[in-house]
């Protein structure tokens, strides 16, 4: 839809205001303002010319109007704009890159009180000076005016960016700082469209309420797992990424094998209670730990909202079993619900259902058995690594001796399904990138890999996307063996749509999701384009009673920074020679990939970082 009402702050001659009302609808509402007042416009005949033309045309034209203090321009009522523009700011004379880094922070922060929800602010740039990867040539980061950056403290985020047609508007003269005659090089300037963020601040971690038989209880979600519990993504009414390629797969599979579909009513929690499976197939690597306690079923501790988010979050829990309680001893107490919290993981891999699925009274040897859903476990910050993402478990019994001859055709047919699923998505949507998909022998068993091109110039990545384990059992059943794959859903819609940062997988912006049209399959478009990155250092002390655990440290920095770091880099071991004490010394980079990020809330988190791993870790600061 076309904006209704038009914003433009630091008009000089307003040629450029009287040129874009020429190309507007009669319904569009135009205000083109200036910081001069009329007095300092009197004498120039093309300002007055122009100023004529857009009185003539219903606008409205304020003078003495301060970009960086919107708010006091415009009352309460007369805000909301759909687009606002400022073309070529400076601060004038030979103001430095910080006076104008400073000019535009101020300004976007002012944006921010009169811009609609899904409004722009359009800021046109000579070249060089907005310091993205865009500009040609582009200027070293701190020679720039860091435009993202600065849009970031107002809570925007740069959405396009495209070169400034001084064509598409005949009659517009850029007069350069306050209408001196000396006009600014608009040869290769760019115009940037920023738009508004969702807050950082608003993604705190939720607190659940569940039923477990006649008995309530409550958990916290895991602070780094915030916004990640009970997200819905593969319910029969999304149209998330990872429920179109998981619908895809299922289809094609089925086109080989029967298939029986479970609905995942399997609880978050694994199961207790001894395997029979063998040892290795349900290890959990790192879980993530939640302490349930027990809640009056009355209780009005949540607000309306969360409730209605913990009615839908109950249909996982419906047919969970409370796990070996550490306080229930056989107390008639304790069995009336007279008990102390109980501490229990949630679930690494759907393979922790596999004993329940193969051993229930309707399960179908020659059947492919499909469970999906989310899955959580503790992991290093790296580009690849996901702390919860979305699996496909296949399972087959054969009432027979595995052997090449039942497990080559679902490995052919498995491997056929996701080489067709990559070559179509490449000829609809034209992409010059590939994925290879080759699944490799590993032990007894296989892995899943992609050997991908799609994540820039020359630079190939190989995934390990999913496994295919064989299991051969007597006690289950007599003589029976099985075969489950499992595949990782978020892993494999990132390279379907060339998807390269997996956190805004889980993205509340209602953006994402737009890109995702049914029957219209093209690469992935970001709304979030060069997100600036801030780089802090820490170095710290370990206590030789306590050790170090890397893997928390990794899970505590993405606790408090919201996911916001996005890589963990040691970059010097030292050992005292006297003491034997050992220092540590990590960089940590911090960037978002949906979000505004400014640099002022990086060094809040960094700070409380630090508070975090000496209570935690208990490491000493240097």
């Amino acid at each position: 839809m076309a904006p209704r009402r038009l914003l433009l702050v630091g008009e000089g001659n307003f040629s450029f205001a009287a040129a874009l009302s020429d190309t507007l609808d009669p319904s569009t509402s135009l205000t083109a303002t200036c910081l001069q007042h009329p007095t300092d416009l009197a004498r120039d005949p093309v300002a007055q010319e122009n100023l004529l033309r857009l009185r003539t045309r219903g606008a409205v034209v304020r003078f003495g109007v301060d970009c960086t203090q919107l708010a006091h321009a415009f009352g309460p009522h007369d805000r909301q704009f759909d687009r606002i523009y400022f073309n070529f700011p400076h601060c004038g004379r030979k103001a430095g890159v910080a006076k104008n880094r400073e000019l535009l922070a101020k300004f976007f922060q002012s944006c921010s009180d009169v811009l609609a929800k899904e409004g722009e602010v359009h800021v046109a740039l000579c070249r060089g000076q907005g310091g993205t990867p865009a500009d040609n040539p582009q200027r070293e980061w701190q020679n720039s005016w860091q435009v993202v950056a600065m849009a970031a403290q107002g809570g925007l985020i740069l959405s396009d960016v495209h070169l400034f047609d001084c064509e598409a508007m005949p009659g517009y003269k850029c007069t350069g700082y306050r209408s001196q005659d000396k006009s600014f090089h608009v040869e290769g300037a760019l115009n940037h469209v920023f738009t508004k963020s969702l807050p950082l601040e608003g993604f705190q971690p939720r607190k659940f309420r569940i039923n477990l038989g006649s008995q309530w209880f409550s958990f916290a979600e895991p602070e780094a797992l915030a916004g990640k519990l009970n997200r819905g993504f593969l319910e029969a009414s999304s149209c998330h990424p990872v429920k179109i390629v998981n619908e895809k797969l299922i289809a094609e599979m089925g086109t080989a094998f029967p298939l029986k579909r479970l609905e995942c009513s399997f609880p978050l929690f694994p199961p207790g209670g001894t395997s029979v499976l063998p040892s290795g197939i349900c290890d959990i690597p790192s879980p993530f730990w939640v302490i349930l306690h027990e809640e009056n079923p009355d209780s009005e501790y949540l607000t309306s909202e969360t409730a209605l988010e913990m009615k839908d979050f109950l249909v996982s829990f419906s047919e969970l079993s409370l796990p070996q309680h550490p306080r229930r001893d056989g107390n008639e107490a304790a069995h009336k619900g007279i008990c102390g919290p109980a501490k229990v993981c949630l679930r690494s891999s759907l393979l922790v259902h596999v004993q329940a699925v193969i051993q229930a009274p309707d399960f179908l040897p020659g059947s492919l058995h499909i469970l999906s859903g989310p899955v959580f476990q503790k992991c290093h910050i790296l580009p690849f690594s996901m702390p919860a993402f979305h699996e496909t478990l296949f399972i087959l019994g054969f009432n027979k001796n595995l052997d090449a001859s039942c497990l080559s055709p679902l490995l052919d047919h498995l491997k056929g399904i996701l080489d067709s699923l990559s070559q179509t998505l490449l000829e609809e949507s034209k992409r010059s990138s590939s994925v290879e998909f080759v699944i490799q022998p590993n032990g007894k068993d296989y892995r899943i890999h992609a050997k991908s091109h799609s994540f820039g110039p020359g630079c190939t990545k190989n995934l390990i996307i999913g496994s295919v384990i064989t299991f051969v059992t007597s006690v289950t059943c007599k003589d029976q063996c099985f075969v489950f794959v499992s595949i990782n859903l978020d892993l494999l819609a990132m390279l379907v749509w060339d998807i390269s940062d997996w956190r805004i997988l889980w993205t509340f912006d209602n953006r994402f999701l737009k890109n995702f049209v049914p029957g219209k399959i093209e690469p992935f478009k970001s709304y979030s384009l060069y997100p600036p990155c801030y780089v802090h250092d820490i170095s710290f002390w370990l206590d030789e009673k306590k050790g170090f655990d890397e893997l928390e440290f990794h899970t505590v920095a993405r606790a408090v920074s919201q996911d916001t770091v996005i890589s963990i880099q040691l970059l010097d071991r030292f050992q005292h020679p006297k003491t034997e004490q050992v220092s540590l010394c990590y960089r940590l980079t911090y960037q978002t990939c949906d979000k505004a990020l400014p640099q002022q809330q990086v060094a809040l988190m960094q700070s409380q970082f630090r508070k975090e791993i000496q209570q935690q870790l208990h490491v000493i600061l240097r």
